[in-house]
């Protein structure tokens, strides 16, 4: 790939030094260069390395199973050879499961990200083909236009009315003009005015730039290198990680502690030191990771059929938890198809010099059009042709204005189209009935009462300004003195069915909260038509007035935000997960972004504008809210399936473990071997595997799922608390009834703890009683086909390998009561716990 020093500060040369340093031209590159460049550029482990190779590798990584590995070889090296070749294909067997398991997740996420990946317009072979931003490479030749992301570090060729968002990179508030040109080879990043940089966006005009740096090496890269960015943990992702942190602290307790009493005892120091890894790996549920990838996977593809793909799977445990939902009027609310009441004068009649004016304004705007403009766009004005585009100032939302600069026969003229408020502010005229000026304070209340006048109807109303120009370019400081032509009405009626929507996401436990840049009127009109019969409202006037603590403390019971600036919509976001909720945010616009970077869900669609589709977390196919509905619900399935796995892996360990550690105290010989610790481990998992395919209880899709560590730490503890008096009640009967010796000890207990696990499982995935929740077919089946399989493993040709021997048809008896009883008080336990867990 040609490499040159002096792209280093590629600012400061012409366009035609750096099309040839980087050995491309104005058609671009041919598709075989740039596939050759993709294959070479750097930092493009996805597409060099071997992720099959690696994931499965990253199933063996847990130091407690590198250590196992190590014994066993040891071991093997020792002259117990058999025992330790049986460890090893335990594990092996346990790796491969996992590793089956998250590569067939790993690859249904990657087929549903591919289809709401955001596009770039780049010239290869000559001619302008689309494809994704990781196929970008220096070199290429790229077309953009408002809403589009800056795919790397660019040097302009040519552009028109071209404005770019930097705030991501500089933290400069307005939109900075950029233009092709040669700057100082000194100059700062907002002084490179000929030069995009990647992590930006277009916000308004056309631009077509030659890509020089990608990756790390752009100025963006370099920045999030430094600060090691990665995205913020969710609520899940926290919780997992806690808890993984309390489980390697009880397995190290249970480690050195049961290793150094059976080295006290005076048994063989390998064994021990194998029987003490070997209760650690059991006491780990191995395959949690694999479980979650799986399940979050299944529950993506689920999503993935109510048309929400998922880009973060993470972001799915969120989603469940989620009790409030922000979004914005327009689209979500509302049609978002905007239709135009009139165009009128100050006294509300129809007026064709406004209907001119608004036209031209949007019809030769650059900016991201929005359905005003398109409504306006569409609409057929004669003698709009004879006016020509000198110049634009775009839209921001700051001054919530857009001007445009047109000439008819050598006169120049500003039009300007905005909120009311905002063209008031810079009018000092208004257009009157006998084709005159007046002064704007004489007729300011007549506009005011018109406005409000609309507003209670829910229209929304646009002002349009206009006044006479000197030359060929205007900027923001001319729109002043204008003359206030008149106003456009517009209407956007509120989707049907959306009351009952809103309805059912209150069923669900989730209040909508409406942010919105409409003012209050239209907002509480708009509010009252959809189903909220008493909407709080909080303007963003009232919004600067509050302190951080204020806002934290009233955010909960406001509705509807009104009147709303870009850069108040993340304070909101903050406000109300400090609040202590969990907050999702639809937003699809360019000024979206910093909002869906705060949610703890962040939601687009998929005709969205690039830098508000690149910060979701979940698109949206459709844009309907009603959509949302059914994701939600599998959203809580896959949390409530997480936790399912977690109770039962978690509850039955700790007690099979803690139960081996205390017998291997009073016994002459090691309740079970490390091999036989290891089976029933495995054999256990089977099938919790399936667990993504389990029936979820309605009560647990109706309300928000949260992680609570307290909780888990508590089931865990009672749960398996009784797991192990069970456990020593088996060891009573098989020592003082069956007077049973180590052989028989160990396999009558391993087919007690399998087997009883694998009933177990039905118990503790519900809340309800087990005979009253049905599990799914493939949980039942899996289940089943373990149990049988357990029986029958001491009966098997192979058992004397696995340290086992046939069972008397009387001890099978005795465990089968001895099981029976195990889960009928586990059954009457859990009712007792749930209450009391309730209660608390």
């Amino acid at each position: 790939m040609p490499t040159s020093a002096d792209l280093k500060t590629f600012w400061s040369s012409t366009t035609q030094s750096v099309i040839e340093q980087l050995a491309s031209s104005d058609k671009g590159l041919s598709s075989v260069e740039a596939d050759k460049r993709l294959s070479e550029k750097s930092g493009s482990k996805e597409e060099s390395g071997h992720p099959v190779i690696g994931l499965f590798f990253n199933q063996f990584t847990s130091p407690l199973v590198l250590l196992l590995i190590f014994a066993a070889a040891l071991s093997f090296f020792l002259d117990d050879r058999i025992d330790a070749m049986v460890i090893m294909a335990i594990v092996g067997m346990s790796g491969c499961l996992g590793f089956w398991q998250e590569w067939g997740a790993h690859d249904a996420v990657k087929k549903m990200l591919a289809i709401v990946q955001v596009k770039v317009n780049v010239i290869r072979d000559g001619q302008v083909k689309e494809v994704t931003l990781n196929q970008i490479v220096p070199g290429d030749i790229v077309q953009l236009s408002a809403g589009d992301t800056i795919p790397g570090d660019c040097l302009i060729i040519e552009s028109k009315d071209l404005f770019i968002d930097e705030a991501a990179l500089t933290g400069e508030t307005y939109p900075v003009e950029k233009h092709a040109g040669v700057a100082a080879i000194d100059a700062p990043i907002n002084q490179r005015n000929n030069s995009l940089f990647k992590g930006t966006h277009v916000v308004s005009g056309t631009i077509k730039g030659i890509v020089v740096h990608i990756g790390d090496e752009t100025e963006f890269g370099k920045i999030s290198q430094s600060l090691e960015k990665k995205a913020p943990e969710t609520d899940f992702e926290q919780g997992i990680r806690k808890f993984g942190y309390f489980l390697v602290q009880l397995t190290l307790l249970f480690t050195v502690a049961i290793f150094a009493t059976n080295v006290f005892l005076k048994r063989p120091m390998i064994e021990s030191f194998m029987f003490s890894l070997a209760l650690a790996v059991g006491l780990t549920p191995q395959l949690l990771p694999a479980i979650i990838s799986v399940n979050l996977a299944g529950g993506a593809r689920r999503m993935a059929q109510v048309k929400v793909i998922v880009k973060r799977l993470s972001s799915i445990e969120s989603f469940g938890s989620m009790n409030i939902l922000c979004s914005d009027k327009t689209g979500t609310i509302t049609e978002g198809i905007v239709v135009l009441e009139g165009a009128v004068d100050l006294n509300g009649k129809p007026n064709e010099k406004v209907m001119l004016y608004a036209y031209l304004n949007s019809s030769l705007e650059t900016g991201f059009v929005n359905p005003i403009d398109q409504t306006l766009r569409s609409s057929k004005i004669a003698g709009a042709e004879v006016y020509k585009k000198l110049d634009e100032v775009p839209y921001d939302f700051i001054r919530k204005r857009l001007s445009i600069l047109v000439s008819k026969d050598n006169v120049a003229t500003i039009i300007s189209k905005g909120a009311l408020q905002n063209i008031l502010d810079v009018c000092t005229q208004a257009d009157s009935e006998n084709g005159g000026c007046c002064d704007i304070n004489d007729v300011r209340q007549k506009i005011l009462n018109q406005m409000q006048d609309n507003s209670t109807r829910g229209c929304r109303v646009l002002g349009v300004a206009y006044k006479q120009m000197q030359g060929d370019h205007i900027k923001a400081a001319d729109e002043s003195g204008m003359i206030l032509a008149g106003l456009l009405v517009f209407t956007d009626p509120p989707k049907p069915g959306i009351d009952k929507t809103i309805e059912d996401l209150k069923n669900l436990g989730i209040a909508l909260k409406i942010i919105t840049g409409d003012n209050h009127m239209v907002a509480e009109a708009v509010a009252k038509k959809v189903g909220f019969a008493s909407p709080k409202i909080m303007t963003a006037t009232d919004l600067h007035k509050l302190s951080e603590t204020d806002l934290i403390a009233k955010v909960n019971s406001i509705n509807i935000f009104a009147e709303i600036e870009p850069n108040q919509k993340e304070a909101i976001i903050v406000a109300l997960k400090k609040a202590g909720n969990v907050v999702g945010y639809i937003g699809d616009g360019i000024n979206d972004a910093s909002a869906l970077h705060a949610a703890d869900v962040a939601i687009s669609v998929n005709n969205a504008v690039d830098v508000a589709k690149e910060a979701a977390q979940l698109v949206m196919m459709e844009h309907d809210l009603s959509v949302l509905i059914e994701g939600v619900k599998e959203g809580r399935k896959t949390f409530a399936n997480t936790l399912k796995y977690i109770f039962m892996a978690t509850s039955a360990n700790f007690g099979n473990m803690f139960s081996m550690a205390g017998a291997s105290l009073f016994l002459p010989f090691l309740p079970q071997l490390p091999k036989q610790i290891l089976l029933a481990n495995l054999m256990a998992d089977f099938p919790e595997m399936t667990i993504v395919t389990d029936s979820v209880d309605q009560e647990l899709v109706e309300r928000p799922g949260k992680w609570d560590l307290h909780f888990i730490r508590s089931f865990m503890l009672v749960f398996g608390a009784i797991s192990s008096v069970f456990d020593y009640l088996t060891f009573g009967v098989l020592i003082f009834v069956f007077k049973s010796g180590a052989v028989q000890f160990r396999t009558a207990w391993f087919v007690e703890s399998v087997v009883s696990a694998c009933l177990i499982v039905l118990v503790v995935r519900t809340r309800r009683p087990f005979i009253l929740s049905r599990p799914s077919r493939s949980l039942a089946l899996a289940n089943l086909a373990v149990v049988v399989a357990t029986i029958a493993l001491p009966y098997m040709p192979f058992h004397t390998l696995l340290g086992f021997e046939p069972l008397p048809i009387k001890m099978l008896g005795a465990i089968a009561v001895v099981i029976t009883l195990y889960v009928l008080t586990a059954e009457m336990s859990k009712r007792i716990f749930y209450q009391h867990y309730k209660l608390g």
